[in-house]
């Protein structure tokens, strides 16, 4: 079982993090997201490196630091976005599993009115706040479990959610809920195979460059769905 982590404590080990010089594989660098270059994230040259590293320094496992790669899903989502400001302008935004807070990042430069990242990852909800910082927006960020909850916001996005099929079981009948009770829902998707069949319809699809591990392609074709 992980050990509890505090918000606090994981934002003080980020901000040291990314005041530290170094140019080895296991720093964190403030960087042009690829398919996204609006955005600066604060990046791991090799997420898998860096945790090695957390991991011992911490003497317990942390959670995988997904916050420290920019996911396909993720990028193709912003994109979107940014393509398309009418969907977030004047807006309440949910970031479901905001991970790094690039979508959210992005909602927030499109014009929405508020913006809420969402991750049960202490050390993602610090990343939210130091990309937000970087990028100069104004995003919360909240470590609830939302997903037995109601959604208020307008517009929910959730860029590469369905990874795991548990997860999947939960995620889905949240989507569901929440269009069924008016929000907007957009997700990215870059078919890790536990997509619903006919229950959600592409919107678009981008071709978008990997910089997550062990990926055996640079590119990948991502959809944008929403519930059917």
């Amino acid at each position: 079982m992980l050990a509890p982590v505090r918000d606090r404590t994981a934002l003080a080990e980020l901000e040291r993090e990314i005041t530290v010089p170094g140019s080895g594989l296991d720093r964190l660098r403030l960087m042009e997201t690829p398919f996204v270059p609006e955005v600066r994230l604060h990046l791991a040259e090799d997420a898998i490196v860096w945790w090695a590293r957390m991991e011992a320094a911490a003497g317990h496992p942390l959670p995988p630091p997904y916050w420290a790669s920019a996911w396909a899903g993720g990028q193709a989502l912003a994109r979107h976005l940014l393509d398309h400001p009418e969907l977030a302008a004047g807006r309440r935004v949910l970031d479901l599993a905001a991970g790094s807070g690039l979508v959210a990042i992005a909602a927030a430069l499109a014009g929405a009115d508020q913006v809420v990242a969402n991750d049960i990852d202490p050390y993602a909800v610090a990343a939210v706040t130091v990309n937000a910082r970087a990028n100069r927006v104004l995003v919360a960020a909240s470590a609830d479990d939302l997903l037995d909850s109601t959604v208020t916001a307008d517009l929910l996005v959730a860029g590469d959610i369905l990874y795991d099929a548990a997860l999947a079981e939960r995620v889905l009948p949240f989507l569901q809920r929440a269009a069924a009770g008016g929000a907007e829902v957009l997700v990215g998707d870059p078919d890790r195979g536990h997509l619903p069949l006919g229950r959600l319809e592409v919107v678009a699809s981008y071709p978008v460059p990997t910089t997550e591990p062990s990926v055996d392609s640079p590119m990948r074709r991502v959809q944008v769905l929403r519930p059917a």
